[in-house]
């Protein structure tokens, strides 16, 4: 006898690639889906593959993204018993979470008050430390930005002054001198009121080409916790993720073991819920220090699905709807090495500045170690309305050395025209000799500037782009092979 679904049905609050990832997982459950969409976005993919869509209004499309009534209005009237936020949005947003729960709906993340201590910086890092957790030095903010200041300069430089209430790179300032600290200050301050709407701001120990490590966790709210080992997000632009890895590269049995235990010690600490990161940043001399933690599912959790065999969504909805965690610590099993590549559309010789167009055509490697988490179609316009990551490019290997070389290969494989974006950038990230040893720091992109830079184009290297392109467009294929009717009606079908 099939047991029944643990939900009958679930909106998401979110869009894209991420929207499409979490139906993919409820249709396996037998759990009806609800998008929500703006309406520039209604014949979206996310759209098109859920259940049902409703529609929800807003002065920009972002605007009715972030409409909390409106989301929850919209999940009552399509009848959903849960909502899931997805990343971004209103993912870590404690009113969110509240709101939903208020309404009778179950909220597919940690609660409310979770949510809150560890969503304000200032919070959790205060929590890390009194349960045993390393923090850096540092010096917490103060109404009286001039002795927020004096103190700061006491701790040594460098440092690095951080938005309370931010993330993403915003309100974020790295001061090497005492003579750049007010000035880097005010604008970290005004910049996170800007962005957050809360202008606290505050200086920790700068660790020089550190290591971005996240340590991905399962709590089920009652105390108990695990984790699914680890991620490499060192590979940044601006403070923002590009590349991501698991297992991490490089680290010691050892250090690993208490990177990982120290993530579980505050995910039972907080009693904390459903799927969460506790991040860290490494140095070279093997300290680390706790960063933030991310109360939501994290862009690169496919890597940790693909070494792990457990799929986080589904997880996610079982400790939700009051299942437990889906394995115990010790039954779990690592297998090889993944990779994903975040594809944005971005110009890197322009500083990463996004880009907008249309996609005019994209083709897909495939391969049974290769996942393509998108929501592209062709047609499709590419606004400024959203972020520019477009897709994200997951692969699976034997070895950290036979995942670089599939991921190269892909990344050369893949097709995408209409925008500019990052693509040829990832792969002489990847396949740069730094990458492959493993020496990765947030720094890295800079360091490596200008090996990373795109080669000169040639007459000959674009006429052959266009040649490759049009040879993989079936339209083009049709009419420059004079492939007769009905075959050329039937489209891209093999025997």
């Amino acid at each position: 006898m099939t047991a029944a679904p643990l939900f009958k049905k679930v909106l998401i609050a979110n869009r894209g690639e991420i929207a499409c990832r979490i139906m993919r997982t409820l249709t396996e459950m037998g759990i009806g889906s609800v998008a929500i969409h703006h309406p520039v976005e209604a014949r979206a993919r996310h759209v098109t593959m859920a259940d049902e869509a409703i529609e929800i209004t807003g002065d920009t499309p972002v605007a009715a993204h972030l409409d909390i009534r409106q989301i929850i209005a919209a999940a009552n009237t399509a009848g959903a018993d849960a909502i899931h936020p997805g990343y971004g949005f209103l993912s870590e947003n404690a009113a969110f979470a509240a709101a939903v729960a208020e309404a009778g709906l179950t909220f597919i993340g940690p609660d409310a008050q979770t949510i809150s201590l560890m969503g304000d910086k200032i919070s959790a890092r205060n929590f890390a430390e009194a349960h045993g957790v390393a923090v850096a030095p540092s010096v917490m903010p103060t109404d009286d930005i001039n002795d927020f200041i004096a103190k700061a300069g006491d701790i040594g430089f460098p440092l690095l002054i951080k938005a309370a209430a931010g993330g993403g790179g915003k309100g974020m300032n790295i001061v090497r001198t005492a003579a750049d600290l007010a000035e880097a200050a005010r604008l970290a301050s005004s910049e996170a009121k800007r962005y957050f709407g809360d202008g606290r701001v505050y200086a920790e120990t700068y660790v020089e080409r550190p290591r971005h490590i996240e340590v991905q966790v399962l709590g089920d709210g009652q105390g108990n916790a695990i984790h699914l080992w680890e991620r490499e997000c060192s590979v940044q632009r601006r403070f923002q993720k590009i590349i991501e890895e698991a297992p991490a590269a490089n680290l010691s049995p050892a250090l690993r073991e208490e990177i990982c235990a120290s993530a579980v010690q505050l995910a039972r600490a907080a009693k904390y819920k459903n799927a969460g990161t506790v991040e860290y940043i490494l140095g070279a001399d093997g300290r680390f220090f706790f960063l933030e933690m991310n109360t939501r599912l994290q862009v690169e959790h496919p890597v940790t699905e693909m070494i792990t065999g457990l799929d986080l969504v589904r997880a996610q909805i079982e400790i939700a709807a009051g299942k437990g965690l889906p394995i115990a610590q010790g039954d779990l099993v690592e297998s090889g090495h993944a990779i994903e590549c975040r594809i944005c559309a971005e110009n890197p010789d322009n500083d990463f500045m996004p880009e907008t167009g249309v996609v005019q055509y994209l083709g897909v490697p495939e391969a049974d170690w290769l996942r393509f988490e998108n929501a592209l179609q062709e047609g499709q316009k590419v606004s400024a309305d959203f972020d520019p990551m477009l897709a994200k490019l997951v692969v699976h290997g034997s070895t950290r050395s036979d995942a670089v070389d599939r991921s190269v290969a892909a990344l050369h494989d893949l097709s995408l025209l209409g925008v500019t974006t990052n693509i040829d950038y990832l792969a002489r990230v990847l396949d740069h000799p730094a990458f492959r040893d493993g020496d990765l720091h947030t720094s890295f992109v800079q360091e490596h500037k200008q090996a990373l830079a795109a080669p000169p184009a040639t007459g000959l290297s674009l006429v052959q782009a266009l040649a490759a392109a049009a040879l993989g467009y079936r339209d083009f294929q049709d009419l420059a092979l004079g492939t007769p009717e009905p075959y050329a009606a039937i489209g891209g079908w093999r025997n």
